[in-house]
């Protein structure tokens, strides 16, 4: 029991850099129902273009502290041009087709992506640690955590809340209510799909490098960063249920608290632990916690 504040406190910093991450995802599942396996590789892309920024950054003498907005401006470039690169030049000719199709193309971006990624940035590890170390630790009693964790959990909860407030709250997010509800009517009603899914990609694909950027500066950016993030986001959004914002929120919640015990526990049950909380959660509830009920055609 004297280490379930360290439990909590480590589940809550994991599940903040999950939910980044498993947001993008679960986003875009719900607007276009295209299970994105390349997320894990837009995730890596943020992780090595914010490493390489910030390092240009500091090498050329700027300061330290500006280094966080230069991890933003990774993130968005990134999410900028895969984003759109990808919608434009590959998606668009893949919609109306089965969910499988789509997963399959995706796996195949995934495996350019990755080969992509070597090619771009080396295969040598990439160590930018000033934005972490820099903001100091903060005591929590016999207990020490770096304030950039802090940093994460903020994040995490202004991009919630920026998500929730645009799609329940303003009248782009009642246009992309509707094409989720039923793209066909949204069509027949003037509303311009292709340019909904062209956004709804890019955001997603900007939230998969804004979890890599600020991922980078705790970590050894390296190849094959990607697939591990991918599998553990699935796992997510599986539990919290595909296309649920809140479910994601939930589901990195519950991801977290497990890996967590499991850590300071048993630690040799770590990653075999989250995929039972999913087998459980799936037995329980099929199509996940807060899965959003799904319109009948007659």
């Amino acid at each position: 029991m004297s280490q379930l504040p360290a439990v909590i406190i480590d589940g809550i910093l994991y599940a903040s850099w999950m939910f980044i991450i498993a947001v993008g995802l679960t986003l875009v599942y719900g607007v276009m129902k295209i299970l994105n396996v390349a997320h894990g590789s837009l995730y890596a892309l943020g992780a090595y273009t914010g490493s390489t920024f910030v390092g240009y950054w500091l090498a050329h003498g700027h300061a330290p502290m500006s280094s966080y907005g230069v991890l933003l401006i990774a993130a968005i470039v990134v999410g900028l041009v895969a984003g759109m690169l990808i919608e434009r030049g590959l998606l668009q000719f893949m919609y109306g087709r089965e969910e499988i199709v789509l997963v399959l193309v995706t796996y195949a971006l995934f495996l350019i992506l990755e080969d992509f990624t070597k090619l771009l940035f080396g295969v040598d590890p990439i160590l930018v640690s000033e934005p972490y170390s820099l903001l100091g630790n903060l005591h929590m009693g016999r207990l020490i955590y770096p304030v950039y964790g802090l940093v994460l959990v903020v994040a995490a909860i202004v991009v919630g809340v920026i998500l929730t407030l645009v799609i329940n709250r303003t009248r782009r997010g009642k246009i992309l209510r509707a094409v989720i509800h039923d793209r066909e009517i949204s069509m027949a009603m003037g509303v311009n799909v292709s340019r909904v899914y062209l956004v709804t990609f890019t955001v997603g694909a900007m939230l998969a490098a804004l979890g890599g950027a600020l991922t980078a500066p705790t970590t050894s950016v390296q190849p094959g960063i990607g697939a591990e993030v991918i599998v553990l986001a699935f796992a997510i959004v599986v539990v919290g249920g595909l296309g649920s914002l809140g479910g994601a929120a939930l589901g990195a919640l519950i991801v977290g608290l497990v890996r967590s015990a499991a850590v300071h526990y048993a630690p040799e049950v770590e990653l075999f632990s989250v995929y039972v909380v999913m087998a459980m959660v799936l037995i329980i509830r099929p199509k996940g916690l807060f899965a959003a009920p799904e319109a009948r055609k007659i």
